[in-house]
């Protein structure tokens, strides 16, 4: 029986190589979501219900009519709705996007358990991490720089959760910890979609909208871009030091939990949830009993060469935007095939490779639970008639203030937005029809207007515990929200600093 990293034995069970979300941050998150959702119930009886009107945008989208904004009769929306949003989002637009995100996380939950029991995410982290053993922190800096890039300047987000895991057993071989894994996969590509040079996603739709020209201004974030790496990285390279100097990267953090993840790359044991068995996370070392090393070498050589045409493929969709409203689903079907492959080439049976899929795909569900009610604090809002109202009073604030507290107030309104609507194109269409023309009344250009979007828009997505995507690499990690905000509060702190530095210094240029 293998040791984990706490010292104590991992225990054998039932749900040997699972996927599983650990109680404690499944709890934890749940009470975080379930605070917020009463919060915007509460909000919808005292805030005074409004709307915008709204005319097809140039692509044919609903976008605000500026000036259109009027006190509405308030909704009749009793509370006792605010229970039941979690299961009303799936009847509302967000329905699709629920779906898919919840089958997303339980067929990569399937696939990493299936390669986890086989042998295959062990070895293949094993060779990585013996082969950039003597260049750990190069190897941190290129990852980090290469997750921030795709996001900054393709606009992948989402498609990245996949590789949380790999990341986090990577970060455990090199004697670091799960947050760490986290921090150079999920927190890089969410830092480079906010700092970012040609996110079509979110640059792309609001030039657009602002009719400013696509992709113009991209010196000034290339700057952005590179003063929001060497922060990242300072923060990364000083926190893997100090868990090196404490000798800290062999134990796991209180209240982090087990990493589902990390249980389908090596531990020994999941266990029933809350319990022992996943309090930690074993080593990429620690496999039970894996199968003949030639075997397992066949299903390294299939994973890695399937995951690089899955990956080409992906960066094509976001460079070319063919096939872009089908990545998930894609990267689904990907990883099933990777799996499922990766699994049989190292010589598992096909029944064994099909009971290690299925317990892993249950035990990362859990997780769709979270997504529900983080996407039900804005159906609640909606609903309540409040939404707008929010933008008509931060917009009223705008028209008074000069170009410098214009500018920091664009910034915060979308902050304050993206609280509720994660979708940076969703957002783009709401917020830019409005913040354009503020940006002609207070003298500032469009292109800073955008600005103020991108830089609102982004770094609040590893914050916000609304986020599905940061709620589903937690969960995948086995680390509570609020383990999490402990660690990066200071981080999104000193970023929001920068970045507001970074705006005020555009209007000072006159950035257009």
């Amino acid at each position: 029986m293998a040791e984990r990293h706490d010292g104590t034995q991992a225990k054998e069970s039932g749900g040997r190589g699972a996927a599983v979300i650990s109680a404690r941050s499944f709890v934890a998150s749940l009470a975080v979501l379930a605070a917020l959702m009463l919060a915007a119930g509460v909000l919808t009886r005292v805030v005074p219900a409004g709307s915008y009107a709204r005319a097809p945008g140039a692509d044919g989208s609903l976008v605000v009519v500026p000036g259109s904004y009027a006190e509405t009769a308030r909704p009749d929306y009793p509370a006792w709705r605010w229970l039941t949003a979690p299961a009303e989002v799936l009847a509302s637009d967000d329905a699709a996007l629920a779906v898919v995100i919840i089958a997303f996380i339980a067929v990569v939950g399937g696939a990493f358990a299936a390669m986890r029991e086989a042998g295959v995410l062990a070895e293949s982290v094993r060779l990585l991490a013996e082969r950039f053993k003597a260049r750990r922190m190069a190897l941190l800096a290129v990852l980090c720089l290469f997750f921030m890039a795709i996001g900054s300047f393709m606009g992948v987000f989402e498609e990245v959760v996949p590789l949380v895991p790999i990341a986090i057993a990577l970060s455990l071989s090199f004697g670091w910890d799960v947050f760490a894994g986290l921090g150079m996969s999920i927190l890089a590509v969410g830092f480079g979609f906010s700092a970012a040079v040609a996110n079509p996603f979110s640059v792309g739709t609001a030039q657009r909208l602002a009719g400013v020209p696509m992709l113009s201004g991209s010196g000034f974030r290339i700057l952005s871009f590179a003063c929001v790496y060497a922060l990242y990285l300072a923060f990364m390279v000083a926190y893997v030091r100090r868990l090196e100097r404490k000798g800290a990267g062999s134990t796991i953090d209180p209240g982090v939990g087990a990493p589902a993840s990390a249980s389908a790359l090596g531990s020994g044991s999941a266990g029933a949830p809350g319990s022992a068995g996943d309090t930690g996370l074993a080593g990429p070392d620690l496999v039970a009993t894996p199968p003949a090393a030639q075997s397992v070498s066949r299903g390294v050589r299939f994973f890695g060469r399937s995951a690089l045409v899955l990956a080409v493929l992906v960066l094509l969709s976001s460079v070319t935007r063919v096939g872009s409203d089908y990545v998930l689903p894609v990267i689904a079907l990907g990883f099933l095939v990777i799996g499922t492959g990766a699994a049989l080439a190292a010589g598992l049976r096909l029944g064994k490779v099909a009971r290690a899929f299925g317990t892993g795909a249950l035990g990362v569900l859990p997780a769709g639970l979270l997504i529900l009610m983080a996407l039900s604090v804005k159906r609640i809002v909606v609903e309540g008639g409040i939404m707008d109202t929010a933008l008509y009073a931060a917009s009223g604030l705008m028209e008074e203030a000069s170009g410098y507290g214009a500018a920091a107030l664009m910034y915060g309104v979308v902050l304050f937005m993206n609280f509720f609507i994660g979708s940076a194109s969703a957002k783009a269409f709401l917020l830019v029809p409005v913040l354009a023309p503020l940006a002609d009344l207070t003298g500032l250009s469009r292109q800073l207007a955008v600005q103020a979007f991108v830089f609102g828009d982004g770094f609040s997505n590893m914050l916000y515990p609304t986020n599905a995507v940061l709620l589903i690499s937690l969960g995948l990690a086995g680390m509570s929200w609020g383990a999490w905000f402990k660690k990066t509060w200071r981080l999104q702190l000193a970023t929001l600093a920068l970045t507001m530095g970074l705006l005020m210094l555009a209007v000072a240029v006159g950035y257009a």
